[in-house]
């Protein structure tokens, strides 16, 4: 199997909850589609979802709820 890399498109902090009391766009090893949301990156108190961009059997996070991250960062990966 390949994986394949889902990168940050903006520098910022990668949220994996729509809020706080939220359950996870997507948890570890959950199967996903390329126009899923799989977290949320805010920059200046704006938030910008963040699609999957591709779609495979499993997705692995590679950055905590609520980390700082760069811009080409990756975010997670996918089994393909």
């Amino acid at each position: 199997m390949s994986k394949l890399e889902i990168r940050s498109p903006l520098p910022g902090t990668f949220y994996r909850k729509p809020s706080p009391d939220a359950a996870a766009f997507k948890e570890d090893g959950a199967s996903v589609t390329e126009k899923e949301t799989i977290g949320l990156i805010e920059v200046m108190k704006t938030f910008h979802e963040i699609p999957a961009g591709v779609s495979g059997g499993s997705i692995i996070f590679l950055v905590d709820d609520a980390e700082p991250v760069m811009a080409g960062q990756v975010l997670a990966e996918v089994e393909a």
